[in-house]
């Protein structure tokens, strides 16, 4: 970074922002990893930057609705569990695959994503009975959700909201709460691993972790007040929009 104040200080300003939209939709790292990068900053770090800054995204997203009937205390340790175990997994994967691999079943899962919401019109907006069946193949999900959550993140929120909103019946802002504690856990437990490797700039991480939680509360705050309809017409739209940049930049083939 040529200029290293003026470049902290739009990164800050570029995270805060991100992080009220994404706190919704998911993907952010989809935005900040790239931007650290042409920012200056070398790859395995910007990763590993990205998982501080998501725990703290995470972490200001849930404290709005701790306490609240959002979060569904019946499957969090499983979940959580679930997620810890592919999250090491996933971040220990940084380390020896390279970072192009995970990132190119994104534009795959997207189309997945949006051809579920549109097949099922209502889902997000009620919640409704669903089967064991159904139960058992999200906590599966969940389980190699957690290892692509660990490697990048990027499009994990998006994703695993529809697995909350799909598997387990939830309306749309308790499956975005619910993937809020999740990838609390997740990045966390990523981030230890960074750390213990050694290859988080702390000081860089903190201030863009500051900005990342008081977006994240600041957005979650919001969608507390909006209706499940539009908080899905939003996030439909966010997948589009993801949809659309994966195959662009993303697909295998490039």
């Amino acid at each position: 970074m040529h200029d290293p104040l003026g470049s902290v200080a739009a990164l800050t300003a570029i995270f805060y922002v991100t992080c009220v939209i994404t706190v919704v939709t998911g993907a952010t790292a989809l935005i900040t990893v790239p931007v650290m990068i042409l920012f200056g900053i070398p790859v395995r770090t910007a990763f590993a930057i990205n998982m501080v800054t998501l725990t703290f995204l995470s972490t200001g997203g849930t404290l709005p609705f701790w306490g609240t009937r959002e979060i569904d205390w019946r499957r969090v340790p499983g979940l959580v569990g679930l997620t810890l175990v592919g999250s090491v997994a996933g971040a220990l994967l940084v380390f020896v695959v390279p970072a192009k691999v995970l990132p190119a079943v994104i534009p795959f899962a997207m189309l997945t994503v949006l051809c579920f919401l549109i097949v099922q019109p209502r889902a997000g907006i009620v919640s409704g009975p669903v089967s064991p069946g159904r139960i058992r193949v999200g906590y599966g999900l969940a389980l190699l959700l957690g290892v692509y959550g660990g490697f990048l993140s990027g499009g994990y929120v998006t994703m695993m909201i529809a697995v909350c909103i799909f598997c387990f019946g939830y309306p749309f802002l308790r499956a975005m709460v619910m993937t809020r504690v999740m990838n609390m856990a997740s990045s966390f437990i990523s981030m230890c691993i960074f750390a213990w490797n050694g290859a988080i700039d702390w000081p860089l991480a903190l201030m863009l972790g500051a900005a990342a939680f008081a977006g994240g509360f600041t957005g979650s705050r919001i969608a507390s007040r909006v209706p499940e309809r539009l908080l899905r017409g939003i996030f439909v739209s966010a997948v589009v929009g993801l949809a659309v940049k994966s195959l662009i930049y993303d697909v295998p083939w490039r």
